[in-house]
């Protein structure tokens, strides 16, 4: 059997950048079982209110939904079960510290496959407030009335 070359997205946390100030980003892998990697092939994950912990050295997510697999049947897991992710224990250390000292959160921004292997892009993220959201979707709005101007001029 032939592996896949190549990355492929999967999942995206869009609400992330909505709500948090993403300022670092790293990879880690993630420990699965069998009906979960299918589900996840499949497409069935959702990201939205999915955030990290460390704890006893090991890094988990919580609230990373990974539907049951259709065809599966006892294997199927607990959707909602805290999934540990894998990374060098010395990166581990490193992001318990900024997330201690300077109030920082991680956050898995997306899920890919990168060569038939499952990943998560973690996000170090700091948190917006009202006024940071109403901004950027000011900023948003001026930018697209922007492009529809100038579409509209260089007919």
């Amino acid at each position: 059997m032939s592996r896949q070359k190549g990355v492929k997205p999967v999942a995206q946390n869009r609400k992330a950048y909505h709500d948090y100030f993403i300022e670092d980003r790293f990879e880690a892998g993630i420990e699965l079982f069998g009906t979960e990697v299918k589900s996840i092939r499949a497409g069935n994950v959702n990201l939205k209110d999915s955030f990290c912990t460390v704890k006893d050295g090991e890094l988990f997510a919580h609230g990373l939904h990974i539907s049951p697999y259709e065809k599966g049947n006892i294997f199927n897991r607990d959707p909602l079960r805290p999934k540990r992710l894998l990374m060098h224990r010395r990166e581990i250390a490193k992001l318990q510290a900024r997330t201690q000292q300077d109030g920082l959160t991680l956050i898995p921004l997306s899920l890919y496959l990168k060569d038939s292997r499952v990943k998560v892009e973690l996000g170090l993220a700091r948190g917006k407030k009202l006024y940071d959201k109403r901004e950027a979707a000011a900023r948003r709005d001026a930018d697209r009335e922007i492009d529809r101007t100038m579409k509209e001029k260089f007919r």
